[in-house]
């Protein structure tokens, strides 16, 4: 039996051989795929965290407020503030055009009389509030109150930003325009009641503080490579059902098949050959693409991968993903009768499933319906269980569910081919 195995896992490797090319497209591929994607996500992370972006900003206001928006927009990490273009003073028609023209990202309009009539309706407010407490002259007559209208605050966005980026700015804008009418009711306040009388702590009372776990005292800050290394080495591994497929309908139309089952060999031990074959095949990837990954990565430029304690625990995670990849693989060649069906469909399907687990876009961002699907996906249970052992240093008990829906998924896949090729020859 051992012996029938290996020579399955000989053939197995000589068939590999006769294709090098498509053999190194397996491996450098991946290697490509990797560096390349995390570099781009890596640079679009620094250009929001580290460089500043340029937004127009028309000031129809030259009042307090307007100057103090210029003043946070200029001290945060965020933007740089540009009020000419080609030393001419920006109006609204002129942000507007530049904007949508996609030269910069992001215009503010600050409306005309913004500073005074806040501070008119916070006094009218303020007045309002004192009077009801009896603090002020009831014999001082009572003007009649001029209406002001709410004010408005353009905000003009690139078309092709995305809606992450846009929330993001509208929210620090609120934030900042909320602090400065604070600011202005406490100041309203104080003058009301009399200079000196009360001081008001202007601070903001409630911070916001991230808690980073720590791992052996460490703290444990995920980046672009502990995110896009074990997404695209899994997008690698499962890539592998595309040779395995073919190379099992190459056995069925040259023959070879036919021939491997007049001797004394059951389509059991082929299987399990072909398992082993491609399991090394897939565990080669899996080291090849962590060795990048840890050697190359902070050469150019990238967060080196922090495997410290978990390369044994991401190894048994590749190797069932590796199963589940064959036995998919295996499937697809079975059902397949020619190379043309077996390609495109073996390529579709593993994009489709990268897509619908969580490769490309993280499961919580999408519909609810597609966040049911994706736990279907065999792509999801090996990037959550990846995810678990890099990101969230889990124990190796709490990835036996993940891992064990991997093996069952080869299971069922091969169990479906066996009984499928029996049938078709039965008939």
């Amino acid at each position: 039996m051992m012996y029938k195995i290996w020579r399955s896992i000989v053939k197995e490797f000589l068939l590999l051989k006769r294709d090098l090319g498509g053999l190194i497209i397996l491996f450098i591929m991946p290697l490509v795929l990797v560096i390349t994607v995390t570099l781009i996500q890596d640079s679009t992370f620094k250009a929001v965290t580290d460089s500043k972006i340029q937004i127009l900003i028309v000031d129809n206001d030259k009042g307090s407020v307007a100057k103090t928006v210029f003043e946070n927009l200029e001290k945060s990490n965020l933007f740089t503030v540009v009020t000419k273009i080609d030393n001419k003073p920006v109006t609204e028609e002129i942000a507007k055009e530049n904007v949508y023209k996609g030269k910069f990202q992001l215009a503010i309009v600050i409306p005309q009389n913004l500073s005074s009539d806040l501070q008119a309706k916070v006094d009218q407010n303020v007045e309002k509030i004192v009077s009801n407490l009896g603090l002020t002259d009831s014999t001082a007559t009572s003007e009649p109150q001029r209406i002001i209208k709410e004010k408005e605050v353009k905000l003009y966005f690139d078309p092709a930003v995305q809606m992450s980026f846009k929330n993001a700015v509208m929210s620090s804008i609120d934030k900042m325009i909320s602090q400065i009418e604070t600011k202005s009711i406490y100041s309203t306040f104080q003058k009301q009641l009399g200079e000196g009388t009360v001081d008001f702590e202007q601070k903001s009372f409630i911070n916001f503080k991230e808690i980073i776990p720590r791992i052996n005292n460490k703290e444990v800050r995920p980046n672009s490579t502990q995110h896009n290394v074990p997404a695209w080495t899994l997008f690698a591994i499962f890539f592998i059902v595309i040779p395995l497929s073919i190379n099992i309908v190459k056995e069925k139309s040259q023959g070879t098949f036919v021939r491997l089952r007049t001797n004394p060999v059951s389509n059991l031990v082929v299987i399990i050959g072909k398992t082993i074959t491609y399991s090394i095949i897939c565990m080669i990837q899996f080291y090849m693409m962590v060795a990048v990954a840890v050697f190359l990565f902070p050469s150019i430029g990238l967060p080196s991968l922090n495997i410290e304690g978990h390369l044994l625990m991401m190894s048994i995670v590749a190797l069932f993903s590796g199963f589940a990849a064959i036995g998919f693989g295996i499937l697809l060649g079975t059902v397949a009768s020619t190379q043309e069906q077996s390609a495109p469909f073996g390529a579709t399907s593993v994009i489709i499933l990268a897509a619908v687990g969580g490769v490309w876009v993280p499961v919580f961002a999408m519909p609810k319906i597609m966040q049911i699907i994706a736990k279907s996906s065999p792509m999801n249970w090996a990037l959550e269980a990846f995810y678990d052992v890099l990101l969230r240093s889990v124990s190796f008990l709490e990835i036996i569910p993940e891992i064990s829906l991997l093996f069952l998924f080869f299971i069922i896949t091969t169990s479906i081919a066996l009984f499928y090729d029996k049938k078709k020859r039965a008939v």
